[in-house]
C-alpha cells in the first residue's frame, strides 16, 4: 500500500457505489480527505455509480473535502 493511500473499499458483491442502500457496481474513486485530521497526502475513497457520483462528489466538495475524481479502471474490463 502506498504511503497515506487508503485501499480501496471492497466487499464481498466487488467495488460498490458507497451512496447509503446504493448496491450498483462503483465506476468512479472519489478520493478525500479531512484537513483538520489527516495529512495533506493521506486519500480517503468512497466509490460511486453513475447516478450517485454527482451527489457524494457535492457533498465531499462543499465540505472541503474532496481531492479528486477518478474512473475506476478495473483489471480485465
Amino acid at each position: 500500500m502506498l504511503r497515506g493511500v487508503d485501499p480501496l473499499p471492497t466487499g464481498p458483491d466487488g467495488l460498490v457505489c458507497s451512496a447509503k442502500g446504493c448496491r450498483a457496481p462503483a465506476g468512479f474513486d472519489l478520493q478525500w480527505n479531512n484537513p483538520k485530521i489527516h495529512t495533506p497526502d493521506r486519500r480517503k475513497h468512497w466509490l460511486a455509480c453513475a447516478d450517485h457520483r454527482d451527489q457524494l462528489r457535492s457533498f465531499l466538495a462543499s465540505r472541503g473535502f474532496l481531492r479528486d475524481v477518478q474512473p475506476l479502471e478495473v483489471d480485465g474490463a
